[in-house]
């Protein structure tokens, strides 16, 4: 773990998640109540040991650099660290703004000149899951491996949207097919039964994804870089070209993990952590995810009506009726209101005392109002008697205030929805 440097992976403009991308980058969209998505590798890494991080940004960073920097703070007298290191023009020649994975990762190596390490932890910062990267790194050192991939087991109905590796019985990537059309293209690349964790179902998850999430040793990765000069991307160029001449292993894992990359994948992500039976769990002992510490008050709720919800810190709720849903922080709900299969994010604050604009409806949902399949981002205020719904097979379209994806209604933060209004896909 000491010879080991993290990079986190910040993303390009996350066009696939606008408008939740309007105003931040990918890792800095907030997720289950009170968490952003950058918490999310940033935790696994720093519980398994791992305190030197870099997290690479680039696009609409202000908010995620405001909250790595006001979140991980280590001891002054220890050499652990979160840092950003954000894209840079330098009179360097190709010296420029990003352009893909492989590429951010190229423009970052002489940043980690002086650091005493061997291998460097790729990893993206808009994925969900829970993964001891303790394990990963020590199978890797025990292999002796150049590279090593983690695989999520996959069914056959997910194969189409992934990086399928053939794996052989020692664990070796043999070969790699981005986005198969077919499993006919895959034909042979079934998972070796003796590879499979304990406890998996070879005959539902017959096949290794790769989840983005890379270990290399330095010298390796310094000179697959610039073997492939032109090359931006680790899952559709580096890796491949990888496969035929360096040790690339594979590390399997068949827990949940889910790429948060699209409107509908952060929406049934959010909805489904407040489901009875969630298949991800914040609650966990002695791995948490770890977040902006807020000292605010707890949740605060009268004559409300709530089942299978996530309630944040610092929720007023007020006669409402809330089902399936997560409500984020400050969330002001007033009397009447009804939520259901939504998300809201809440507010960076609470309202002043004073409105400046009397006129404006204030922070937070009016009273009787109706908002159904939807998600309304930071600091909303939706005014009384208004009604946000969504509709599966709806038409996509893109408003000043709202947007609809996936049949998905999506608030824009900051919106002002006048009383009364009618929002339906």
């Amino acid at each position: 773990m000491k010879n080991t440097m993290t990079l986190i992976l910040g993303g390009g403009r996350g066009s696939r998640l606008y408008p939740l991308t309007r105003y931040r980058s990918k890792p800095a969209v907030p997720l289950g109540g009170k968490f952003r998505l950058v918490d999310v590798p940033i935790s696994n890494a720093i519980h398994a040991g791992l305190h030197r991080i870099f997290v690479l940004t680039q696009f609409n960073s202000a908010s995620l650099h405001r909250h790595i920097s006001n979140t991980y703070t280590f001891s002054h007298i220890s050499s652990g660290f979160v840092d950003i290191l954000a894209a840079t023009q330098t009179p360097a020649p190709h010296d420029d703004w990003y352009e893909g994975t492989a590429d951010a990762v190229r423009k970052t190596l002489s940043h980690l000149e002086g650091y005493d390490i061997e291998r460097v932890l790729i990893l993206s910062g808009d994925q969900l899951y829970r993964l001891n990267f303790e394990d990963v790194i020590a199978e890797h050192v025990e292999r002796g491996a150049e590279v090593t991939v983690a695989g999520n087991l996959v069914a056959p109905t997910e194969t189409g949207a992934l990086g399928i590796m053939k794996v052989d019985g020692s664990g070796r990537i043999t070969d790699f097919v981005e986005k198969p059309g077919s499993t006919e293209e895959i034909s042979g690349f079934e998972v070796p039964a003796s590879l499979y964790p304990a406890g998996s179902h070879p005959e539902e998850h017959p096949y290794a994804a790769s989840m983005g999430i890379y270990v290399w040793e330095l010298e390796a990765l310094k000179a697959a870089l610039e073997a492939n000069p032109e090359a931006t991307d680790f899952g559709h160029e580096i890796i491949p070209a990888a496969i035929g001449s360096r040790s690339v292993y594979s590390c399997l894992f068949d827990g949940y993990w889910e790429d948060i990359g699209t409107i509908r994948s952060f929406y049934e992500a959010n909805l489904s952590l407040a489901r009875p039976d969630p298949p991800f769990e914040f609650y966990h002992h002695g791995r948490a995810i770890i977040t902006h510490p807020r000292y605010l008050p707890a949740a605060r709720v009268r004559e409300a009506t709530i089942s299978d919800a996530i309630l944040a810190d610092g929720c007023d709720l007020e006669a409402c009726t809330i089902t399936e849903s997560v409500i984020g922080v400050r969330s002001i709900l007033r009397k009447g209101v009804e939520i259901s299969a939504s998300v809201l994010m809440g507010a960076d604050s609470y309202p002043a005392m004073k409105p400046a604009d009397p006129s404006f409806p204030p922070l937070g949902i009016g009273e009787g109002s109706v908002i159904r399949r939807a998600i309304v981002d930071k600091d909303a205020r939706i005014g009384r008697e208004v009604r946000i719904e969504g509709r599966e097979g709806a038409e996509e379209r893109h408003e000043d205030l709202y947007s609809v994806v996936d049949g998905i209604v999506v608030i824009t933060k900051n919106a002002v929805i006048p009383d009364g209004t009618e929002i339906t896909a």
